[in-house]
Order: C-alpha cells, then structure tokens, then sequence
C-alpha cells in the first residue's frame, strides 16, 4: 500500500472487510440503537482531532457521554461501519449512553505529531501548548457544545495507554468532566511500569508492543498499516532473544531495521533522565474534581505500578475528591474481557470480572453521570486470592496493616524469627549466556500466565536460591506492597536481583475440576509476586554508580501490592536470582551502558545473598490480621 492519504470509505474497507459475521451481528444490534457519526474536532492550537460519535436512537431523553481516547484505532472507520460493542462493558451499553471514541494526536485518523506518553505542561502560555490534558478538555469543550441530546455530564475510561490518557484528563479537567476510570494506566515507564522496572529493561514487552504498536505512530490523517509478521527462525523466544538477537544493541539491526523509531529514543536514556521524567505522570495528579475509580489486576503483567500509584497521588494531591480503587484476579484488562474465574491454573471460585462489571464500574458511571453523584462504593474494593473472597478497606493500603519481616535463614529456611549467626550467606554463580527462563513456555511474548505459572522449573536451577517456610500452622494475610531488603555482593561491579514471592501448595492439594491437561496442584508453586532491581541504581536512578566487587551492598525495593492469603498448610516460598529472561534484559555483570554492550562485555558473575545478624536478607510482609 502506498504511504498517501486514505479517504475515511477506503479506510473502512480495509479493517471491515474482514469482520466475521457473528462481529456483524453484533454490529448490527449496535446500528439499532445507536446512530454514528464521524467528526473532525479541531484543539485549541488548530490540529484536527478524528473521532466518532455513538449517540442513542431513543431522543425522548438526555444521555451522558463516556468518551474513549486511545493510541490502538477506534476502527471500524466509516459513517456506516459501527463496533460490535460500545463502551467498557455492554451492560452500560444497554444503559444507554452518547460512546465517544478518538485516535489520539498523530495516530490513525488524526492529525498531529504522536509522543510517547507525551509530557503535561503544567504552565500553558498559549494555544501551542498542548498535552494530554488540553486535547482531552478541548474535545470535552466541543461536545457538550455540538453535540445534541447530552445531559451535560461527561465521564472518561481507558485501559493500559488509555488509562495514562484518562489519568491526563483528571489534570485541570473540564467543568462537564464528572468520572474517569484510569484502568491499568501507565504511570512512570522506568520505575515500575511496562518497559522498565527499577532500572530493570522489560525486554519481551518492549519488542512486542513497540513492534505491534510504534510502526503506526507515524503520518497524520494516514492508516499505516502494522508490519507484517517477522519471519523468525523459532518460535522460542528464549532462543530468539538470547542467539538470533543477541545484545540489546543487536535490536535496531537486526529486528527493527529503522521501522520504529521510538526504540532508538529509548536507547538514547538508559537512566531516569529528563526523558522519562517528563513523561512521569504521577507529581501532577493534583486539584482532581471528577471522580475517580482506578482499577487493576494483580496479576496484570505491565501495569500494577501505575494503578496503585495514580490512585495513591490523587488520594495524596486531591484530599477533597471522590477517589476509590478496584484490585482484582485479573491479567492485563482481564476485567474488561473474560470472566475472571480462573487464570491459568488457578481457580477463584467465582466469576470475578462479571461482579466488577455489574457490580462496581456500572454502578460508578450510573451514579456519577446518571444519578446524583452518590456512587455508595468502598473506598476500596478487593480480591482476596488465596481466600477467595471480596474485601472492602477504607484505605489503600488497609490500616490495620502489620509490616512484619521474614527472614532467609540457613539450610532454605524462611522464618520469621532473625538470624543468629554474625556470619553467612548463600551463593550462586549467574551466566548471562545461560540465563533463568521466566516462563516454561515457549513463546516469544511475555504473555500473562507467567503470573501465576508453576515456578518448579527454576527452583531446581543452580543459579537460583530457593527459601521456604514450614507448613503454615495458620492462615497468613497479606494486603499491600511487599518490599524486599536484601544484602547481596557481586563478584562484578554491576548485577539484577530478581525476588519471587511463592505460595506453596500441600500434597493433599486438589487438582482442577475439569481437568483437561492433567495439571497437578501438589506442591504447585504459584508465582504469587515478583520484581526486579538493576542494582547500580541502588542509590539514584538518574546518576547511577558501581558496586564494589564483593562488598556487601543493600537494596531494597517493592514486590507488587497483593492481598493474598496463605492458608494453613500452605508455605511461603522465596526464590531469588540474577537473570529472568527474556522477561528482563540481562546484565553484562559490569558498569556500563547496557544498551549499547557488545556480546564480549557480558560475563558470569558470583552473587551472594547474606543472611546473618549484621545482614539480614529479610522480605517484609504487609500482614492483616485474619478474621
């Protein structure tokens, strides 16, 4: 296809044609309710913004608007092709409401130039300065203006990129904005969500979404289509990354050969510099006066920082407003897609994403955009894996919470007694060329069930240390973040510490029911938590240093929030480990640049985790007292 101007009818033969006739049928029951319309909203510095308007056949009554800003195509295009659903759920969709969707600046139909989690300008000096929160008020500005039979109550929702963007909308938000649904937002992309996790580089994640995404940041009012698949030698994305790839510097060469250019934007910042600092989302979340209900997964693999993150900031720079939030079982917008009654092997005994959608987003949109502003949900409402039940706190994380620390000891015991001994350590040696496989899969992307997968298969590896409780004489509690205080020396001047927190299922264990693929639950594993630590950045994130070859050096950093119960009988496992791959890039083992490393600089290290009366290894657990 030729890079030239694709008229909106040519543009709705290209992403309709194809549409499977059970997607038509429900386009279809969409098209007798609803009349679209197509739109070209023009922002305050004169770039024409392309969006599509869902308003209610039914005019005997005024509708309130829920609007969708997003970077992935609010295809179908065309006056005539209408979605299959409209609006997060479609129950709100039979709630009746005026659905409004719209590319971004510089995406798909839209005019403009795109930027990545493009930075707010808390200081606008004239209509040139624009952000997310301006594109966001000047097309709320022009609805409630154009467009007829609204109530005058405007709400927003998105999930993973989206919800940065309703994050944005909360920022000197419109008088008509009345709720927005941050759901899984990306917060800050080099501390803890999506492409870096404390200086960590997320490498299977950033390939795959800039691969499937970054290719269509490109013309304005232009339909650059995704690239077509790369033609790998192997499914295996472990041998992909670590053979065909190689070193991070391998990338642009050898894989995305000029196609995305953000990729090169990111290797030019391997450290927390004004790049990713501006894009940061969280110092300006203040004067909130919408209402605002974030929600998350805690098994979501990309965006659990975000979440807990924009809900704290508003809850600490917007005392006065109405600010609740939603955890859950559920992977990335799992909430939004499935049920939510298993994931992967495990089982939650109930249909969690049906309760939230009929239950707690319904309710939050009707309430604020419908009714009277009064929604009568908790401050926060929660899953409790492990349990297996619903939770209400009125804090985030619950007050009643008891930071208690858990102990390596010798011999792979976890205790929540301290060491005695004044010396001691346990200790592995890491090879980058023979790195930790995240996931006993084979796959090239990170994918979800990760998140919850058996983690047997790198528990009988040499290069990670295994740390276990007894059996639990009682049930233990958890509700909040899980930080990790470890006391660890390299033989390098640089090294990862990768920390997995695991519940330990017992012998007697029952196997799912059905039970198709055999899956045995005795002494499963589950991965309930895990997080990664680039240790030069122990000190800063924006100027790191080295460390000192085998000296004993501290760090400390969270583990994702959970509530989670650990039942009697269960045991409360640690593994810790110096690579995780291709999850995470691996560390050349010295101090450097990573991104621009050659394959000779990277080299096995000796790693040695401490556990002794001046060193004490300990995971400190968030326990709640169980009822």
């Amino acid at each position: 296809m030729t890079r030239a101007r694709l008229s909106v009818a040519a543009v709705a033969l290209l992403l309709v044609a194809s549409q499977p006739s059970s997607a038509q049928s429900a386009a279809e029951r969409v098209r007798a309710s609803y009349a679209k319309e197509e739109v070209r909203i023009p922002m305050r510095d004169g770039v024409r913004l392309f969006t599509q308007i869902y308003r209610p056949r039914d005019t005997s009554r005024t509708w309130p608007i829920l609007f969708n800003r997003t970077v992935y195509s609010i295809r179908p295009y065309g006056p005539d092709a209408y979605r299959s659903s409209l609006g997060p759920s479609t129950l709100l969709q039979n709630d009746g409401y005026i659905f409004v969707y719209q590319d971004v600046r510089g995406k798909f139909m839209s005019e403009g130039t795109f930027d990545f989690m493009r930075p707010h300008k808390p200081v606008k000096r004239g209509p040139q300065d624009t952000d997310e929160s301006s594109d966001a008020y000047d097309t709320i500005d022009w609805l409630v203006k154009h467009v007829p039979g609204h109530n005058g109550r405007v709400g927003i929702w998105g999930i993973s990129y989206p919800g940065f963007q309703a994050a944005m909308s909360t920022i000197g938000a419109h008088p008509a904005l009345k709720a927005v649904s941050p759901q899984a937002p990306m917060a800050d992309t080099f501390i803890g969500d999506d492409f870096h996790h404390n200086g960590a580089f997320w490498l299977a994640h950033a390939v795959a979404w800039l691969w499937g995404t970054a290719p269509m940041f490109t013309d304005s009012l232009v339909l650059t289509r995704r690239p077509p698949t790369e033609p790998n030698p192997t499914p295996d994305g472990y041998d992909f990354y670590l053979n065909d790839i190689g070193p991070l510097s391998n990338v642009e060469a050898k894989f995305f050969r000029g196609r995305v250019p953000i990729w090169n934007e990111f290797m030019q910042h391997p450290n927390y510099d004004a790049y990713w600092q501006s894009r940061n989302v969280l110092p300006h979340l203040g004067n909130a006066t919408p209402a605002v209900m974030t929600v998350g997964g805690w098994f979501d693999s990309e965006d659990k920082y975000g979440a807990v993150n924009i809900y704290r900031n508003i809850e600490a720079r917007s005392p006065g407003a109405r600010n609740i939030l939603v955890w859950g079982p559920w992977h990335h917008g799992g909430w939004a897609r499935v049920d939510g009654d298993t994931l992967g092997n495990i089982r939650f005994g109930q249909k969690t994403s049906l309760h939230y959608r009929e239950n707690i987003e319904r309710r939050f949109f009707n309430a604020h955009l419908k009714g009277d502003g009064t929604d009568s949900l908790a401050e926060v409402t929660a899953f409790m894996t492990g349990g297996n039940e619903w939770r209400t706190f009125d804090a985030w994380p619950p007050k009643a919470v008891t930071p208690t620390p858990l102990y390596l000891r010798e011999e792979g015991r976890l205790s929540f007694e301290p060491p005695t001994a004044s010396r001691g350590f346990d200790e592995y040696v890491s090879h980058p060329s023979k790195p930790v496989p995240f996931t006993a899969q084979t796959t090239m992307s990170m994918g979800h069930l990760y998140m919850v997968e058996d983690q047997r298969f790198a528990s009988t590896r040499p290069d990670v240390l295994v740390y276990q409780t007894p059996p639990l004489e009682n049930d233990v509690t958890i509700a909040g973040a899980v930080t990790m205080e470890l006391h660890g020396s390299t033989s390098g001047t640089d090294c990862d510490w990768m920390v997995k927190l695991i519940d330990v299922f017992p012998p007697d264990a029952s196997d799912p029911n059905p039970n198709p693929q055999g899956i045995r639950m005795a002494g499963y594993q589950m991965l309930l938590a895990g997080e990664a630590f680039r240790a030069k950045y122990r000190k800063s994130f924006e100027k790191p240093t080295a460390l000192r070859p085998n000296a004993v050096e501290r760090v400390r950093f969270d583990l994702p929030d959970k509530l989670h119960r650990f039942k009697k009988g269960h045991r409360i496992m640690v593994q810790v480990q110096s690579t995780w791959f291709p999850l995470v890039d691996r560390n050349t083992g010295s101090f450097q640049d990573i991104y621009a490393a050659k394959a000779e600089d990277y080299r096995s290290t000796t790693q040695r985790v401490f556990r002794s009366t001046t060193a004490a290894t300990q995971l400190i657990l968030p326990l709640l007292e169980t009822p």
